[in-house]
């Protein structure tokens, strides 16, 4: 299989597909302003063809901030698309497209992947999308949109998860994850006083939670949303670190950008040397991979805004390049398999 990438700085549709010919499956980053009128303009350029879209900024070696970008696969691959609607509420009701698409596309959790944009209740979607993925053991890979808008198969939705089914006719797929924090010092945290609904944490360990964030890192209320990026909180899951971001101080309390519970035990998170981070995780792909058709990742915007505040990001993306076919898009929350993370990067290889 071949993977495409076209962009438009300026926002040209044409500009961004120019010379995609018989794409078989096609993913559409676009801006606030234009994703209706791209969304539409797509499907009659290729009309019948699988495509899933949100707003975000896309990347291969480059990234359009504000523009549009089109990812897609051709040459040796099967797929289809679909929606959930009603995420927020009930997107069970309609896990039976999933089902029938999974049979309907075949293959095995060797040879397909699903990749999903949501508009939100990421949790709770994921756990849903995996009832069905679980069975056939294919792993996800997706993550969040800005606007509450998606697309799929020329239309938009709102409170919707629209996913693709990919299989690769001609190799495998594998899924990986990147975590580029560790846990600081011993601190734990047992969480109280939270707001499901509104992703808040009221206190920790009995005590209001800014202030226990305040005290440990001797940061100001104003400087807690950038030190995020360098401290975020972290949730034990196995042998795995969910990272859970901070959106906004919400007076005495912290609002994150993921659903914490009460009794939920949390870690405090140092960010690592992301450059050897960065590189292991292409070692570690090339080793599993020793030819490779394409890569599609997502990076979270608080990654993306510290890398190029550090003056990394160009960088970046031409260290992932080296694995040939790479791009993706910037997005608000990333999942991976049924799990929502933050500040991470998620991506497919596939042979």
């Amino acid at each position: 299989m071949r993977q495409f990438c076209g962009m438009s700085q300026s926002g040209n549709l044409a500009e961004a597909v120019s010379g995609l010919k018989n794409p078989q499956f096609i993913m559409l980053l676009s801006n606030d302003a234009q994703f209706e009128a791209h969304v539409k303009r797509l499907e009659k350029l290729y009309p019948g063809v699988p495509s899933i879209g949100c707003i975000g900024m896309s990347y291969d070696t480059r990234i359009v901030e504000c523009g549009v970008g089109v990812i897609a696969f051709l040459d040796g691959v099967s797929a289809t698309a679909n929606v959930l609607e009603q995420v927020s509420t009930m997107p069970v009701k309609y896990i039976n497209r999933l089902e029938e698409d999974i049979e309907k596309v075949g293959g095995s959790e060797r040879d397909v992947v699903c990749i999903d944009f949501c508009t939100g209740n990421d949790a709770c979607v994921l756990t849903t999308i995996y009832t069905a993925l679980r069975h056939k053991g294919i792993s996800l890979v997706g993550g969040t949109g800005d606007a509450g808008r998606v697309s799929v198969n020329g239309k938009v939705y709102q409170d919707a998860v629209v996913y693709g089914l990919v299989r690769n006719q001609n190799g495998r797929v594998k899924t990986y994850k990147e975590n580029i924090y560790h846990q600081l010092g011993n601190y734990r945290f047992i969480a109280s006083n939270t707001d499901r609904a509104k992703y808040i944490i009221g206190s920790l360990n009995g005590k209001p939670a800014k202030q226990v964030y305040k005290d440990i890192l001797h940061v100001t209320d104003q400087e807690i949303l950038t030190q995020t990026f360098q401290n975020p909180f972290g949730k034990i899951n196995g042998d795995d670190t969910c990272i859970i971001s901070i959106k906004e101080v919400a007076g005495n309390a912290l609002a994150c950008f993921r659903q914490v519970n009460d009794s939920d035990v949390l870690i405090l998170l140092e960010l690592g040397d992301y450059k050897a981070i960065a590189r292991q995780t292409i070692q570690n792909i090339c080793r599993d991979f020793p030819k490779r058709s394409a890569v599609f990742s997502v990076n979270c915007l608080f990654r993306y805004k510290l890398f190029c505040e550090r003056g990394y990001m160009n960088d970046y993306l031409q260290d992932m390049s080296a694995l040939g076919s790479h791009a993706g898009f910037v997005g608000y929350g990333e999942h991976y398999n049924n799990r929502f993370v933050n500040q991470s990067m998620t991506c497919v290889v596939f042979e």
